[in-house]
């Protein structure tokens, strides 16, 4: 049986001090949740200690304890009661969890890397999640730090937007708390959520932990003065709070007070509480040797068990009725170690499962529109006849103007998306139509856009956000890389199928560095979106409709050039039009050679070949990820050659993808090595000539078929 906690006995003087407990708490239920998660702690680091006598599947291969900072996390998690609570953790947090309903067995079969659980031992224990419709939502965290904010902002967000445009009164009173500790108060995350909580006067509460380390490095280093909170103090439109996590007199008021002021609509509170962390920064490291003996004996002293058992014993409790907390609590530790271990380890057939939404799944993931909301949607592939006959950016507009105003669930935002109406104009005259709730500006934080949209997806909403340029999204990094990624760590639990317009390519006759680059094939190599790349006003309309209405995350390239001119206007193919992901269009049927592009590359390969007749096929791609094999590798098995043309860069662009499939799949249908056309290795110039000698022209295209054709 796991050891009982250790707890302490304050000093005499300490004692005289206690105050009655604090009415209005479940301090048994405090004490017992704190209790659990030092045990769990507790079980685990022995564990560790002794890797030579337990055997290796009881271990615990990545191990952050809590202590020092359980039992504030405990009591907050104590006032999350609201019907649509949310919270953005990071992997301190577990105590918190145990607080709104993780279970004990999850708790420790998780970080044993067994089956089921909140991830099915595909991430790190202490990175959790918690779906919950009618409570607290733990919303999943991450191995990085600082991201845990904008979504917890977003899901703020999307409380205000279910209980104000949607008219949920289930939504009133919830708020949204985002945890984290001193080191992570430095990130972009934490001030793009700051930013966004205190200018849209969020339901939001940040929770600060201080322990005065970032694993060895000094809060001083972290924040000036090492005090966030003294630091924000004339911040405008924010309630903030500071003081100690070891009390429980002082934690539980301080705490209290901040979840009132949000949930009564008085805007967002910061709560910064000090806490001694009582281990190194996770199991491999070792703070003896960036610690003295004096600073860890003297955040030990600040221990705050032993101040909760003596702040409830003797005002609340016995001291035989704490002892017999304590084997309570020793008891279902044990009870869930015996369950967790007895679990089966996770099966390698299933590890592929959930990359993207599967329609056979047991269950729905928490996030976007349920399978019922999907199928009430209308959709054809067939083009609706006689329609306008539009540019590229009116198709996008028209599109999204169509499905707001079907599905009130649908937001479009980003910086200049919502009074400007973006900067080429596609979104203009959409908020004036729909309003600022639904089609709405954001700061200048390319992390928030993304990160709210992730939280918002999570409450069901349909964000569609724009990125101004490719090249901006690059501080948004980590966002996309976890939203792609959210539904297979979390085992299908959770999913945030956001869309994400995002121009970029060269514009008309001029590029460069910053708002010309293409770069698609890093969407492609990324986890769990789908990338879409249009040529033309129809696909615009049918793809970015599917995007809307996907179960999954979607980037929706559209190129500058097609924003900038009438290259790819077509027909209005009707409002009902959707067309399905990963199926190429053949442009022209041909026999002696296959062409296979996308994007604004359809263009000058349609005038390329125009000398060649039906001699060339033209295959435009449409969609990247997925993408046509099977369309493609027909083609190239008919025509026995292939030129792969593209924007992004020769090394490792998607053209290598296509290339190393045909050599795999069609390797004895070709009759002569697949060719690709694309830019050398260099960042996209200005100057019209430079551009000209970078990016595929259609007489560098023409004669590339020419050599192709010829061997």
């Amino acid at each position: 049986m796991p050891a009982k906690p250790a707890v302490r006995p304050l000093p005499r003087a300490a004692v005289a001090a206690v105050r009655t407990p604090r009415p209005g708490f479940d301090w048994r239920r405090i004490a017992y949740t704190t209790l659990a998660s030092r045990l769990l702690d507790e079980v685990e680091e022995t564990t560790n200690r002794n890797r030579a006598t337990v055997p290796r599947e009881h271990l615990v291969l990545y191990q952050f304890s809590a202590r020092g900072h359980d039992m504030a996390q405990v009591i907050l998690g104590s006032l999350l009661t609201g019907a649509h609570d949310g919270a953005g953790a990071y992997y301190r947090s577990r105590p918190l969890l145990l607080s709104v309903g993780l279970s004990l067995e999850d708790a420790l079969g998780s970080p044993l890397g067994r089956a089921g659980g909140f991830s099915d031992g595909r991430d790190i224990g202490v990175v959790c999640n918690l779906p919950n419709r009618h409570g607290c939502t733990v919303l999943p965290m991450s191995g990085d730090v600082g991201s845990q904010y904008t979504p917890a902002a977003g899901w703020a967000q999307s409380i205000v937007y279910h209980r104000d445009t949607l008219r949920d009164a289930s939504y009133a009173g919830s708020i949204s708390v985002s945890l984290g500790g001193d080191g992570s108060v430095a990130t972009n995350g934490f001030w793009a959520a700051l930013t966004m909580a205190t200018t849209l006067q969020l339901p939001m509460l940040f929770y600060i932990e201080d322990n005065d380390l970032g694993i060895s490095v000094r809060g001083d280093m972290q924040t000036p003065g090492g005090d966030i909170a003294k630091n924000l103090a004339s911040f405008t439109n924010l309630f903030v709070l500071n003081g100690s996590g070891t009390d429980p007199h002082e934690a539980s008021g301080l705490l209290h007070d901040a979840v009132t002021h949000v949930r009564r609509g008085q805007g967002p509170a910061l709560v910064r509480l000090t806490v001694p962390r009582l281990s190194s920064h996770s199991g491999p490291d070792n703070q003896k040797g960036y610690r003295t003996e004096a600073e860890i004996a003297a955040d030990t002293a600040r221990d705050p068990l032993p101040a909760l058992r003596d702040y409830l014993v003797p005002a609340l409790m016995s001291e035989s009725e704490w002892q017999a907390l304590e084997a309570d609590v020793a008891r279902d530790v044990q009870a869930a170690l015996d369950a967790a271990r007895a679990r089966p380890m996770p099966d390698p057939t299933t590890v592929a499962r959930h990359v993207y939404a599967e329609a056979d799944a047991a269950h729905d993931a928490m996030g976007g529109l349920t399978r019922r909301e999907r199928a009430t949607l209308a959709g054809t592939e067939v083009p609706a006849d006689g329609g306008d006959l539009l540019r590229f950016a009116e198709a996008v507009r028209r599109t999204l103007r169509h499905e707001l105003a079907v599905n009130p669930k649908v937001v479009v935002f980003g910086e200049d998306v919502g009074r400007k109406g973006g900067v080429h104009l596609v979104t203009e005259g959409l908020q004036k139509q729909f309003g600022a709730d639904r089609v709405f500006d954001t700061s200048l934080s390319e992390e928030g856009i993304i990160g709210r949209a992730v939280a918002m997806a999570i409450s069901g909403l349909v964000p569609v956000a724009e990125i101004q340029f490719r090249k901006y999204a690059d501080p948004a990094t980590e966002q996309l890389n976890n939203c792609g990624t959210m539904r297979w760590r979390t085992a299908n639990r959770f999913a945030a199928p956001i869309v994400v317009r995002m121009p970029g390519g060269f514009g008309k006759d001029v590029g460069d560095p910053w708002h010309s680059l293409s770069d698609e094939v890093r969407f492609a190599h990324a986890y769990g979106w789908q990338v879409v790349m249009p040529s033309n006003a129809a696909d615009a309309v049918g793809l970015l409709r599917a995007a809307m209405r996907s179960p999954n995350p979607t980037i929706f390239f559209e190129h500058r050039s097609l924003l900038m001119t009438g290259d790819g206007s077509a027909r209005y193919p009707g409002d009902e039009y959707v067309l399905p992901l990963g199926r190429a269009r053949v442009v022209q049927a041909g026999t002696d050679a296959t062409v296979v592009t996308w994007g604004a590359m359809v263009h000058r390969c349609a005038e390329a070949i125009e000398p060649l007749g039906d001699r060339i096929e033209l295959i435009d791609l449409r969609t990247i990820a997925p993408w046509d094999r099977h369309g493609v590798l027909a083609s190239v098995r008919k025509t026995g050659r292939c030129l792969i043309v593209h924007e992004d860069n020769l090394t490792a662009g998607f053209g290598a993808e296509i290339a190393g499939t045909l050599a795999q799949d069609a390797f004895w249908q070709l009759d002569a090595p697949v060719q690709r056309l694309a830019p050398r290795d260099v960042p996209v110039p200005y100057h019209p000539d430079l551009l000209a000698a970078v990016i595929p022209t259609v007489d560098a295209i023409r004669t590339e078929l020419d050599r192709l054709l010829a061997v």
